[in-house]
């Protein structure tokens, strides 16, 4: 009797473990598509449809600098409700397993928080001593809210403030009376939010060329012989990106450039007037189509890092290319935006 009761714990007992082991299984199945499903980054939207929406659920009305901040409100609006939300934070699968979509959106999160900023320190300031808007003084801190933040606060519900603040400031600026907002399109203020992204875009390319290891001369202090730095830096630097970090920065400048195209789009419709003056409308728009080169689908199941001129492709010195003539792009753009 004793055998038979012993006999009949242990086959409960293999049973349960049979169940949790099945049970396991068809939850890591299940979370496994749902991480493929949530891997696609979004397309891009149309910026004026978007500025249209906000202002009729707002009731007001598209004026100058409507498309600029619709853009930043809709791209941290996709940013949130994509396919899995924001996955920068998550902590349990499938989010936790995934690396790519995670560094897609850092990518987005950084060119946005360079557009709040420039927004409250230049785009909706008169001149240097005015005052900045009360709305985006609030909006910006919270885009620049730390991206890893699980609970309290999460940084999607950091992030989400932030867009009622933006939306609040493109309600204004259709508003007449001492409550309204204003946004000033000017060249200097362009060209003040063009060298953010100037430097952006030159980091991004640096670290994708990185990818196949190359020895760089330091030219650090090149152009000013009495420039001085704090110590004393080698004459040549061997650089190159871990293996494990390939395409960490590949999706990151991806999602960088995503974010880029639909701020230029805006900028181009906002500035038109002095981007007619300046002759440098088509300047900005092959701009944008290098941008959109960077967005082409990728068909290959993982980022490859061939050599240079070797056998296999390497995605990152393509990447690298499109960044790299965009860059080269904006360059010239200030310079016709800081002539008469």
């Amino acid at each position: 009797m004793k055998i038979f009761s012993l006999y009949k714990d242990k086959s409960s007992m293999v049973d349960w473990i049979r169940r949790i082991s099945f049970f396991l299984a068809l939850y890591l199945m299940i979370a496994a598509l749902v991480g493929v499903y949530w891997s696609s980054t979004p397309t891009t939207f149309d910026v004026v449809e978007k500025a249209a929406n906000y202002t009729a659920a707002k009731d007001c009305t598209i004026v100058t600098g409507s498309k600029m901040t619709a853009s930043l409100v809709a791209v941290m609006e996709t940013l949130l409700q994509k396919p899995g939300g924001f996955l920068h934070n998550d902590l349990f699968p499938p989010g936790v397993w995934l690396d790519n979509v995670p560094n897609w959106e850092y990518g987005v999160l950084i060119q946005s928080r360079d557009h709040a900023r420039a927004l409250r320190e230049a785009f909706s300031r008169s001149q240097s001593q005015s005052t900045e808007d009360r709305d985006l003084a609030f909006a910006e801190p919270r885009f620049n809210f730390q991206s890893k933040s699980w609970l309290l606060p999460a940084s999607e519900s950091e992030y989400a403030e932030g867009i009622s603040y933006a939306l609040r400031y493109l309600c204004r600026l259709s508003k007449t009376d001492p409550d309204g907002s204003q946004f000033y399109a000017r060249a200097d203020n362009l060209r003040y939010w063009l060298a953010n992204v100037e430097t952006r875009l030159g980091s991004l390319s640096q670290r994708l060329s990185a990818s196949v290891g190359q020895r760089r001369l330091n030219t650090d202090l090149a152009g000013d012989s009495q420039a001085k730095q704090s110590t004393a830096g080698p004459a040549e630097v061997s650089v190159r990106t871990p293996w494990n970090q390939i395409d960490d920065i590949f999706y990151e400048s991806r999602g960088a450039a995503w974010a880029l195209i639909h701020f230029l789009r805006a900028a181009e419709l906002d500035f038109e007037d002095v981007l007619e003056k300046k002759n440098a409308t088509v300047s900005l728009k092959q701009i944008i189509r290098e941008l959109e080169a960077t967005q082409a689908p990728i068909w290959s199941p993982m980022i490859f890092n061939g050599t240079g001129f070797g056998m296999m492709a390497n995605h990152s010195l393509v990447m690298a290319s499109y960044i790299s003539r965009a860059n080269a792009g904006i360059i010239d753009l200030r310079e016709l935006l800081s002539q008469g």
